[in-house]
């Protein structure tokens, strides 16, 4: 097949998942050490305290994309990721469950939502991410979530290995992950069927992996930061947290 040849649909699903399978997260070094539970509880807490910050920004992001689709159909479907993460009033979203998590690790809550302790490469990771679905094009944009295609894989081991390798983590502290079993592959279902049916060009498909290679990139690039700064001695950076 020619480089600029329109790839079929299911060529197109299989090298996006191709791209998950060299360049998802759940290769890093330092997610093997987190699942593993070869980690100090202030290294996962540095995890997750670093992490909120990705978490806390979805929603952010998510409305930049609402406010982009052109049907309320469209907006329809992707106004219930917003509420996955924010809430609806009623029941707690996702934000509210990762800071359960921190309360859980014994970090103070005021700290963790005023992100002073945050990684300078976490928070311009996580920037880039918000900025990229703003000003690239709305193909773009929904392509970068398909990283969700993988993670059930990555929460069932992480879930097992934390619960099996700290005595600090319980089943209630790690709550989070439970509804993202059921909510990333309904996620995945519509996005994937979109960039599917809407890149019409070899070009826009090309678009659409390579957004996908840049959300994978910058999940990679948050745990850097981690394993600089917390596995790597004398590394962390002034004004981050520090045990």
């Amino acid at each position: 097949m020619s480089e600029t040849e329109l790839l079929a649909p299911d060529e197109l699903e299989r090298r996006l998942r191709a791209i998950g399978d060299e360049r998802y997260h759940i290769h890093h070094p330092f997610h093997h050490l987190l699942h593993g539970g070869r980690l100090t509880k202030p290294q996962v807490q540095a995890w997750a305290l670093n992490r909120y910050y990705y978490q806390a920004s979805i929603p952010a992001k998510d409305a930049a994309v609402l406010g982009r689709l052109p049907t309320p159909e469209l907006r329809r479907e992707w106004r219930r990721r917003i509420v996955d993460h924010d809430g609806d009033g009623t029941k707690p979203g996702g934000v509210e469950r990762w800071l359960k998590l921190t309360d859980g690790l014994g970090l103070d809550r005021d700290y963790v939502v005023s992100l002073r302790g945050l990684l300078p490469g976490t928070r311009h990771a996580v920037d880039a991410y918000v900025n990229f679905v703003k000003y690239r094009s709305v193909l773009e944009a929904v392509a970068s979530s398909l990283t969700e295609m993988f993670s059930p894989d990555i929460i069932s081991q992480r879930v097992s290995g934390m619960l099996r390798g700290y005595d600090f983590v319980s089943a209630e502290t790690l709550a989070y992950f439970t509804p993202r079993l059921t909510q990333a592959p309904q996620d995945v279902e519509f996005a994937l069927g979109y960039v599917k049916r809407e890149a019409r060009t070899r070009e826009e498909q090309e678009q659409v992996m390579d957004a996908l290679r840049f959300k994978c990139d910058l999940l990679w690039a948050q745990l850097d930061a981690l394993h600089y700064a917390y596995v790597e001695p004398g590394n962390i950076p002034p004004g981050a947290w520090r045990p």
